[in-house]
């Protein structure tokens, strides 16, 4: 478009021109050879155009003779590559869609009409094609081959990853990743891989700088980035704790200023603080923590946080931190762990109900369990609380990849995989009854059961809707009917069921709790 403007503007300027002499009459005199030639100013000036425009188009067609086999030569060899890259993209293609024949015999074609030092790519739907044949150490060599080449390492690289990973040889596969990191932190693929084996190793540094290195290039956000130093600053802060506690305490402070809701950064920095008798400070970050995410290991270093507190001063830090996270178990547990340790049962009891009534859990019962026991000594009672601690859920833990964990871990044990732990409910027991009535099915109604006596066995029909009530004597009389059947005054005296005997420190299970925990149960024989 600019060049159709830029030749307007041209004619225009001439015809301006042309149109400025014709208004302007004159000649124009030309001696040469002893002749004088004279002649109008236009006829001069058409004159002088016309030479110039032969003299151009003489210098052209002169121009394109010379070059006319380089020319023709060019034509070929563009119209040969077309072809090549044309069969080239359809290899790549065919390669996608898993056609290794089809990508075999495009690659062939793609060879024989580019060469392969222009056009890295062959070698690609080389290894490709392989991998689709299923000759995998050909695959290999080829990708090999791809590290001499300063434009295809990054690609053989990634290609040796995958067969490593491939092959389940992690050291290898991380081995090819930490080279590419060194050559491109940008790549994900080798700056994650990379990074979880530098944190297996405990090099905590290194890892720091790869992230840095993928936050500088823009790999990662800004809060992906924070949250990943976060967790690598406190897994340094725990190794260097007892070794290097000045250098553990720098890593601590900056991994809680990072994320000060991440309750493992929370607990380190503020057991670094408590040792440099920074109460104040480090009661402050657990606070934060403990507003985010209540975690017993929060609530444990809060309450005892300060060396020398009597029981009654780690009581009232208790109630301070229940009241930052209020109708909360975790905030119960631990005012009723404190009132337990300061004997005050009472308050201890009606906190762990508290908490067992907001979430029914393992240890809400299995505290209630040590109140019981320290208050009263009832081993009936504390039986009954034992036996609900086995029934019940288990507490939150650190959970990754399906192992459960009551500490923290920078990474999964598993898969390695980075910042894996989370602060949640581990899956439940195997058998465990079904809370939800929606969900639960439909129990298994068996027709009849056998009671068996000592000479008969009589068959019982049993409706799943209706209560078994005992048996009393005139039933088993009847059942019986035969000369050891009991008589009138022994059955007037049965007819009311007998209660059971029990051990004189077993209070029993209530009827009704154990006719609905029944009811919940599977029926399965």
């Amino acid at each position: 478009m600019i060049r159709i403007l830029f030749y307007l503007a041209i004619v225009f300027a001439l015809g301006l021109g042309f149109a400025w002499l014709a208004d302007r009459p004159g000649d124009m005199v030309v001696t040469f050879g002893g002749y004088q030639y004279q002649v109008s100013l236009m006829v001069a000036a058409v004159a002088v155009t016309a030479i110039v425009a032969a003299v151009m188009l003489s210098w052209w067609l002169a121009k394109a003779l010379w070059n006319s086999p380089y020319t023709i030569a060019r034509h070929f060899r563009a119209r040969r590559r077309d072809r090549g890259y044309q069969a080239l993209s359809t290899g790549m293609i065919a390669a996608g869609a898993g056609d290794a024949a089809l990508a075999r015999r495009k690659n062939k074609e793609a060879a024989k009409l580019i060469r392969s030092d222009q056009e890295p790519l062959i070698h690609l739907l080389d290894a490709q094609a392989a991998l689709l044949e299923g000759d995998h150490d050909g695959a290999r060599q080829k990708f090999e081959a791809m590290l001499d080449d300063p434009e295809m390492r990054l690609l053989g690289l990634r290609g040796l990853y995958l067969e490593a990973e491939r092959l389940g040889d992690r050291a290898a596969a991380r081995h090819y990743a930490g080279r590419a990191a060194d050559l491109a932190p940008q790549l994900g693929w080798a700056a994650d891989s990379t990074l979880e084996e530098r944190a297996e190793r405990g090099d905590w540094d290194g890892a720091l700088a790869l992230v840095d290195a993928q936050k500088s290039t823009r790999q990662i956000e800004r809060e992906t980035a924070n949250n990943k130093r976060s967790v690598l600053l406190t897994a340094k802060a725990m190794s260097l704790y007892d070794s290097d506690f000045n250098a553990a305490r720098v890593a601590a402070l900056e991994a809680n200023r990072l994320r000060p809701e991440f309750g493992p950064a929370a607990v380190v920095a503020a057991k670094a603080l408590f040792r440099n008798n920074d109460v104040r400070k480090g009661s402050k970050v657990l606070e934060v923590a403990w507003q985010a995410e209540p975690q017993p290991e929060i609530a444990d270093l809060y309450v005892h946080g300060r060396p020398g507190d009597a029981v009654l001063d780690r009581l009232a830090r208790a109630k301070k931190l229940q009241s930052l996270r209020q109708n909360h178990p975790e905030s119960s547990l631990a005012v009723a762990r404190a009132a337990l340790d300061a004997q005050d049962y009472a308050l201890a009891r009606a906190e762990a109900e508290a908490a067992a009534r907001m979430q029914p859990r393992e240890g809400a019962y299995l505290l209630l369990a040590d109140i019981e026991e320290a208050e009263t000594g009832n081993q009936g009672k504390v039986r009954q609380w034992l036996a609900k601690a086995v029934r019940a859920p288990r507490d939150p833990a650190w959970v990754a990849d399906g192992v459960v964990s009551e500490r923290w871990a920078p990474f999964s044990p598993v898969t390695g995989r980075l910042d894996a732990f989370e602060w949640r409910a581990p899956e439940e027991r195997l058998g465990h009854l079904i809370e939800q009535d929606d969900e639960r099915p439909e129990p298994v109604v068996i027709p009849s059961i056998s009671v068996a006596h000592t000479d008969d066995i009589v068959d019982v029909p049993v409706d799943s809707d209706v209560e078994a009530k005992p048996q009393t004597s005139a039933d088993r009389a009847v059942a019986n009917d035969g000369p050891f059947a009991p008589d009138s005054a022994e059955t007037a005296e049965d007819d009311e069921p007998a209660e059971p005997v029990r051990l004189p420190d077993d209070p029993g299970v209530d009827p009704d709790e154990a006719r609905a925990d029944t009811q919940r149960r599977f029926r399965l024989f």
